[in-house]
Formats: C-alpha cells, sequence, structure tokens
C-alpha cells in the first residue's frame, strides 16, 4: 500500500549541536548541599570531549526549581558521557538533594545574536539541517541480564501478568510495550505518547507490574533491592537503553508488518559506531522503494546495539538488508565493529541468513494498548 502514512524520522546522527535540559525541584534545606555537588559535577563535565558549556540557573517565582543547561558539539558525546559509570558516580551526591528531575535534548535547528558569531564556538558542531516530521512517540528500552539457566523461569514470569492500565494521565499514555530476550539478556521496549518518566513512575506504581518485578528479582545477575529507592535508581539507569535513531518508510500499514528484534554486540568503545552504520543503512533502506522493512528503532548503550524492527513479510526474506549489511563493503565494516565478528562476516545470503537467526532476539510479549 503506498502512501500509507508520512515519513518520520529521529537522530542523534546529523551532526548538530545538542542542547540538554535538566529541570530540578530540590528538597527544602538542601541548596547547600546542591551546589557544593553541582560544582563537582561542573569539573567533571568540563573535561569532556564534545562538552561546550553549561548554566546553573534557579527560578525567580520558586527558590526550589532549578535548571542546568549544557550544550554539546553534537549527540554522540554527551550520550557516551551520560550512559557511562562515570557520570553514574558523578550525579550520585545530587540524589539526596532532588525531590524531581526531568531531562530534555534537543538538536539546534536555529540561532540569532551575533555573540555567538563572534566566538570560536562556531566550530564546534552545527546546526540542524531541517526540522524532522515526528509521531508524537517516545521509544525508549531497558535491558538487563538474568542468570544463566533461568530464562525459561523468567520468560514465563515476565508474559504472565495483566497489563498496566494505559492511560496516565490526560497527556501521556502507555502505546505499546514489547518485551525480547537473547540468552541471557532481556531488553523490554516500550512507546509512550506524552511524557516518558510519568509512564515508567506510572508502570512501576502499578502492582501487578511491582509484583512480577519482585518476582524476577532471585534471577537477576545485577542484585537490587526495588523498596530502596536509590537501588532501584542505579538499577534502572543502568539499565536505560536510549534511542539513538528512528526512521518509518511510510509505505505499509500497520496489518501488514511484523515486529522483530536483532541483537548486537559491539567490540569494546564501537557500540557508538556501530549504531551509526546500522542507522545509515536504515536510512537507505527507508528511501528503497523495494524494500519490506517499514520501520527501525536503533537502541544503544555501551557496546550494546539493539535493532527494533518492523518487517512486512519474512524476516529472512532478504537477509542481508535485515541484518543492516546491504552489501560487501557494509558487511566487512559491521564484522570490523562487532565482538568476534571480523572473521565471521555473512558473504552470502545462506550465511546471511544463518548470522541473522543468530541475532534474532525471541519475541516474549508484545501488547498493545486497546483503549482510546
Amino acid at each position: 500500500m503506498a502512501n500509507v502514512s508520512e515519513r518520520i524520522s529521529q537522530s542523534a546522527f546529523d551532526g548538530s549541536r545538542l542542547r540538554v535540559i535538566l529541570m530540578m525541584d530540590l528538597y527544602d534545606g538542601a541548596q547547600n548541599e546542591f551546589l557544593e555537588a553541582y560544582e563537582h559535577m561542573r569539573n567533571q563535565v568540563a573535561s569532556i570531549p564534545g562538552h561546550i558549556s553549561d548554566q546553573l540557573c534557579q527560578s525567580i517565582e520558586n527558590p526550589s526549581q532549578w535548571l542546568i543547561t549544557s550544550e554539546w558539539e553534537s549527540a554522540p558525546p554527551f550520550l557516551a558521557w551520560v550512559n557511562s559509570e562515570e557520570h553514574v558516580a558523578t550525579v550520585q551526591p545530587l540524589h539526596n538533594c532532588v525531590r524531581d528531575t526531568r531531562s530534555l535534548r534537543f538538536s539546534v535547528l536555529r540561532e540569532t545574536g551575533v555573540a555567538f558569531e563572534n566566538t570560536s564556538e562556531k566550530s564546534k558542531g552545527g546546526l540542524q539541517a531541517a526540522p524532522r516530521l515526528g509521531d508524537g512517540v517516545v521509544r525508549h528500552a531497558l535491558t538487563f541480564t538474568v542468570k544463566p539457566g533461568t530464562e525459561e523461569m523468567v520468560a514465563k514470569l515476565l508474559s504472565d501478568y495483566d497489563s498496566p492500565q494505559a492511560r496516565v494521565d490526560e497527556n501521556t499514555r502507555l502505546r505499546r510495550t514489547s518485551l525480547f530476550m537473547h540468552g541471557n539478556r532481556v531488553v523490554r521496549a516500550v512507546e509512550v505518547e506524552g511524557d516518558l518518566m510519568a509512564a515508567l513512575r506510572h508502570v512501576s506504581r502499578q502492582p501487578e507490574v511491582r509484583a512480577v518485578e519482585e518476582a524476577i528479582n532471585p534471577y537477576l545477575e545485577q542484585d537490587r533491592d526495588l523498596s530502596d529507592p536509590d537501588s532501584a535508581r542505579m538499577f534502572f539507569t543502568r539499565a536505560a537503553l536510549p534511542t539513538v535513531h528512528h526512521v518509518k518508510a511510510g509505505r505499509h500499514a500497520p496489518e501488514d508488518v511484523q515486529r522483530h528484534s536483532l541483537f548486537y554486540q559491539a567490540k569494546e568503545g564501537c557500540g557508538m559506531a556501530l549504531a551509526r552504520l546500522l542507522a545509515g543503512q536504515d536510512e537507505e533502506a527507508a528511501n528503497d522503494a523495494s524494500s519490506p522493512i517499514e520501520s527501525s528503532t536503533i537502541f544503544q548503550r555501551d557496546d550494546v546495539v539493539v535493532r527494533l524492527l518492523e518487517v512486512k513479510g519474512p524476516l529472512g526474506a532478504q537477509p542481508t538488508q535485515a541484518l543492516g549489511i546491504g552489501g560487501p563493503r557494509k558487511a566487512a565494516m559491521l564484522g570490523r565493529l562487532l565482538d568476534g565478528g571480523a572473521n565471521g562476516m555473512p558473504t552470502t545470503d545462506q550465511e546471511a541468513a544463518r548470522f541473522l537467526a543468530q541475532a534474532e532476539m525471541n519475541l516474549i510479549t508484545d501488547r498493545r494498548a486497546t483503549e482510546s
């Protein structure tokens, strides 16, 4: 079906400067402790490659409301920093001071003012080339590992629970949750209309969700105590698997496609480069009218890359395109970035089909919201 919907796209790889806004509500009496922690954090962040500047602001209407804005040469260096263990340790002291936070990330599209034109900062990153078309959906994923040998038990627990209420508030709604496993790794991908953090908080409070989360605790490789806010926060911070690229071609109706997920283990330090390579391949597929791939969402953290696909027809019908390796050159590049992949990249469709079978994750649940 042609022209089912308009093409949509979002990406961390367009080379534009990034503006990050962190809104915070401080506990009463925590300002001095917060300022101390901020000074330490500011000095750490200033040394991160790709960081340009930051500002700390306090509300003139409500002194408990604070704002940190930072500017980065592009999204990749920021994402590498914010998803690192170093970042987790650096921001830990802030948790005792802050009642609530919300983080927003924006590409810089336009700017005015002569001050910027007269500084060397102009060379540090460019502007977003053109506005992108979205669909009002925020995509995010969580990933964690379970103890080897417990995979079947965990899969059963994660599939046998009632879905939480989809409606969060008048502006936010859970749209879809898909859960996959690859060996002992679990990936939960969520789609939200509205405020992602509000939706995640809503889900975490639902009794059916809390029960299944408690039930899988004994099987997790990383210990956590959900009754301890610091332990829960640390676990979900490390489990976050952010979206770095999403593209939808708009050629196929939703009922004509099926959802699949592929797991890629990158070499140490190569996760972002691998995600960028796959993103470029998926942009090409979106421009190819013969491609069965309707949409692709790439999640990446450290050296873990997950690619969520909506595909018309069998996933293995075009195995090289499904893997994101259109052509021998792309296969060789992928091999250089994959952990253990340099000597085993497929050069024929038959080899690609075997490789695809190894990369494909098992779908445990795929739940769509039914209420309007």
